[in-house]
């Protein structure tokens, strides 16, 4: 009978995880030649990549993630010129994890090898290798095998006849041109039509870099920008004014409700007008590159303190008079549209000292993320939170009755926006520090300085100090208290991270764990054996069951478990005490004795390096290839002990995982 359980539980932990491993093919990689001349050729790589997914381009980054490259085994009658060079710009982005920028392309890349041809007949052998991530795993890296055997039958004489279609200079092709569909491969060859450069231009999308996630979420900065901007001191009293200036201007209420409607709507066409020329000129490229040049983030970090110190009134951000003079004047001469358009671009400019800052925070937001439509939907965001109490109360004037009068509370906000703006600022000088490995700001360092900003910060709202343009306060009121109580409580929230606690509320924000220099105990766990037989033979000794870690030195969400959930003291003792720790990685480029052929499916692979071995071992016996990947094992029977876990950082599920591992080798 307790065979019989056995079985079936074993038997039901297999299905189960057979339900919950699955292969992930989000690349799919076709290639094709194309002759350029009796003497000159190219290799053609077209991915095409899955939403959500981001293949890496052929930058190498120490410790990084794996980049595509292509490698040769075998070539007869041409050698390669020069090296494998992507088509198009790749989104270019600073990764805390590997404390470096790294590239990679989303949606579809192409890659060319340019080849110089010595003979008439040409072979090439070889394959393309690359990795790919989305925001729960990484495929180790994989390779697209390519053989090769074809004639070159462009003679001089076709060449000169179709020169204006085919001629290409000795560079690689522009970043915007693309290559059309792979011709359909042969047995032995690949045959390939010759494509004009226009057919060659137009055969595949541009890369994109947007989603909808992320401009939703720049949408509604805007938003929260727009509306801290109404509570200022330079436009909330304007509100009544305004109001009361249509209503007085109208023959009647509906007028008046139509005019204050163009006012809105000619506040929104200003500010989104603006979006659209930081982004014509700067462009998706430039904006890319301002996100992750370290040099564009000290600008960064020095604007917004420079934003800082005006909010707290040590001087004001002034447009000249004179402009706000001229266009009001211009708007009192003017009627219709026209003239209630100068009144908002009237307000525009007399705001400016309290809108100024918030908008150049928000660009600078905007630019941090490389997003080519930011600015524009940032800007639209903020000037719909701006323009919409004005036009609904106009329709409402009674409202007006039950606004909020101006006072004091109006300079505690803008203090407050001041130092939101400096607990940014400190984000882009720690990028910069990263890129640059100056060790100013590291990960103890950057909590010490918001530690001081928060109590700063707290003792400025609950009336310890003021600054010299406010008047101090008398009473404090509740508000501020509740306030100034909710930065004292941040600061000393964040006091244990200055020894190591992980801080996940504010992890996004922080230097990496490996900067910091206090630490209260190692929290670092370390693998028992780095070799599948040696890590079960080692587990059989003591008794132990394993777990094993598909892992890849490029793999970002791997780091981001070890980071938050390994850290967890009750996960580390369980790991250190009750398991043997078994670390494979998929990406390890150290080369096997000799070259391996297997069998996957209907295709043939080779195993060249002890990455290539783990990564099979993963697929063949466990029907994954995506990392991270943990396994569970009784290491005398090599049953699974439970169903395999991905990339989920909620600790508790991950104690489950490992508890009921416990509880099934003890069945077993």
């Amino acid at each position: 009978m307790k065979r019989v359980r056995f079985i079936l539980c074993s038997l039901l932990i297999l299905l189960s995880s057979v339900m919950y491993a699955q292969m992930e093919s989000p690349v799919t990689v076709t290639v094709e030649t194309k002759d350029i001349s009796a003497t000159e050729a190219m290799l053609i790589f077209k991915a095409t990549i899955e939403k959500g997914w981001h293949m890496y381009s052929v930058d190498e980054v120490k410790y990084g993630p794996t980049p595509t490259s292509i490698k040769i085994e075998q070539i007869e009658g041409a050698t390669l010129d020069g090296n494998l060079a992507p088509q198009g710009a790749p989104v270019r982005v600073y990764d805390e994890m590997f404390q470096a920028e790294v590239s990679y392309f989303e949606n579809s890349a192409v890659y060319i090898q340019k080849l110089k041809l010595q003979d008439k007949h040409y072979k090439v052998v070889g394959y393309l290798e690359y990795g790919a991530c989305n925001d729960h795993s990484c495929i180790p890296p994989t390779k697209t095998e390519f053989d090769i055997t074809r004639e070159n039958t462009l003679t001089d004489k076709k060449k000169d006849d179709t020169e204006d279609e085919t001629e290409l200079t000795d560079e690689v092709l522009p970043e915007t041109d693309v290559v059309s569909d792979v011709s359909e491969a042969h047995e032995d060859s690949i045959k390939v039509d010759t494509l004009s450069r226009s057919e060659i231009s137009s055969a595949i999308p541009p890369v994109t870099t947007s989603s909808p996630s992320n401009i939703l979420s720049i949408f509604l900065m805007g938003l929260v920008g727009g509306l801290l901007a109404l509570l200022t001191p330079c436009v909330w009293p304007m509100i009544p004014m305004t109001v009361s200036f249509f209503i007085k201007r109208a023959k009647n209420r509906t007028n008046a409700i139509s005019d204050a409607l163009v006012y809105g709507v000619s506040i929104v066409v200003i500010y989104l007008i603006l979006g659209l020329a930081v982004t014509a000129l700067f462009g998706a490229n430039a904006l890319n590159a301002m996100s992750t040049n370290a040099w564009f983030n000290i600008f960064f970090f020095l604007l917004l303190v420079i934003f800082a110190l005006s909010f707290f009134g040590l001087f004001e951000l002034q447009l000249p008079a004179s402009w706000s003079t001229s266009i009001d004047n211009k708007a009192e001469k003017t009627s219709g549209l026209l003239g209630i358009f100068l009144m908002a671009f009237t307000l525009t400019i007399v705001s400016f000292s309290c809108t100024g800052p918030i908008i150049g925070f928000l660009l600078v937001e905007v630019a941090s993320m490389g997003n080519l439509y930011g600015p524009a939907v940032g800007m639209l965001g903020f000037a719909l939170g701006l323009a919409i109490p004005f036009a609904l109360f106009a329709m409402f004037p009674k409202w007006l009755d039950k606004m909020p009068k101006s006072g004091n509370w109006m300079n505690t906000l803008k203090v407050i926006l001041g130092f939101v703006e400096l607990f940014f600022s400190l984000k882009f000088f720690s990028v910069a520090d990263l890129a640059y490995g100056w060790h100013i700001l590291d990960r103890d360092i950057f909590i010490a300085l918001w530690i001081i900003l928060a109590l700063a910060l707290g003792a400025y709202l609950v009336g310890l100090y003021h600054f010299p343009h406010e008047t101090k306060v008398k009473k404090v009121g509740w508000g501020r208290w509740l306030l100034g109580l909710i930065s004292f409580a941040f600061a000393i929230w964040m006091i244990p991270g200055l020894w190591g606690e992980p801080l996940k509320a504010i992890s996004a924000f922080t230097p990496p764990m490996s900067t910091q220099h206090w630490k209260r105990v190692n929290k670092e766990i370390t693998a028992r054996a780095y070799d599948f037989s040696e890590g079960i033979e080692l587990a059989k000794k003591e008794n132990k069951p394993v777990i094993i870690d598909f892992t890849g030195y490029g793999c970002v969400n791997c780091r981001k478990m070890e980071a938050a959930v390994w850290t967890e003291p009750e996960v580390m003792r369980i790991l250190q005490d009750e398991y043997v720790l078994i670390q494979l990685f998929v990406d390890d480029k150290t080369p096997l004795p000799e070259v391996v052929e297997v069998s996957e499916g209907d295709k043939t692979r080779k195993l060249r390096t002890v990455g290539d071995k783990w990564s099979y071992l993963q697929s063949s016996k466990f029907g994954a290839n995506a990392q991270p990947f943990y396994v569970l094992l009784n290491p005398f029977t090599e049953q699974l002990l439970s169903e395999p876990y991905g990339f989920d950082e909620d600790t508790d599920h991950y104690i489950d995982f490992l508890n009921k591992g416990l509880a099934n080798m003890k069945k077993q």
